[in-house]
C-alpha cells in the first residue's frame, strides 16, 4: 500500500495495572517497558517518542499513522507485554497484569516536548501532587 498521506497524529495513552497494585517494581518495570518499547518500535510507522510510568501504571507519548487502529492497537501492546513480562517471571507467574481499559488524548507536535518531560517526570509529579488530571485519566473499569 502507497502512503499517500500527511499526518501529525500524536497521542498520549496511559493505563494502570489491574485494581492499580503495584505490579511495575524495579523488577517488573524495566522489563515491561523494553518489552513495550520493542513492540511499539516493531510496529510499522509508529513513533515512539517517551515511556515512562510509576508503579501503578504506565505512559507513552507516540506518534501514530491514520491507517493504525488505536483501540486494537493498545489492547495488543498491553496483551503482549503482560505476555512477555510474565514468561521471563522466574517464578512462572502473574507478575504483570493490566487494567481492562486506558486513557487517550491527542496532541500537537508544538507540545511533544512538554508531554515527553511530562511522561518523564511521572514519579516526581505523582510525589508532589502535581498531575495532569487530562493526562492521567482512564477507565476505572475492571474486568
Amino acid at each position: 500500500m502507497s502512503k499517500n498521506y500527511y499526518s501529525e497524529i500524536n497521542l498520549h495513552v496511559v493505563w494502570h495495572t489491574k485494581n492499580s497494585l503495584p505490579l511495575l517494581t524495579p523488577t517488573v518495570e524495566p522489563i515491561a517497558h523494553r518489552e513495550l518499547r520493542r513492540r511499539i518500535v516493531d510496529t510499522p510507522e509508529v513513533y515512539l517518542h517517551e515511556i515512562g510510568g510509576t508503579e501503578t501504571h504506565v505512559h507513552i507519548a507516540v506518534t501514530i499513522p491514520p491507517t493504525l487502529t488505536i483501540s486494537e492497537w493498545i489492547g495488543q501492546l498491553k496483551g503482549g507485554t503482560t505476555h512477555d513480562v510474565n514468561q521471563e517471571s522466574l517464578r512462572n507467574q502473574k507478575v504483570l497484569q493490566w487494567q481492562a481499559g486506558y486513557g487517550v488524548v491527542s496532541f500537537g507536535t508544538r507540545d511533544l516536548e512538554w508531554v515527553q518531560g511530562y511522561i518523564r517526570r511521572q514519579c516526581e509529579h505523582h510525589q508532589r501532587g502535581a498531575t495532569q488530571e487530562r493526562l492521567e485519566r482512564i477507565t476505572h473499569e475492571e474486568d
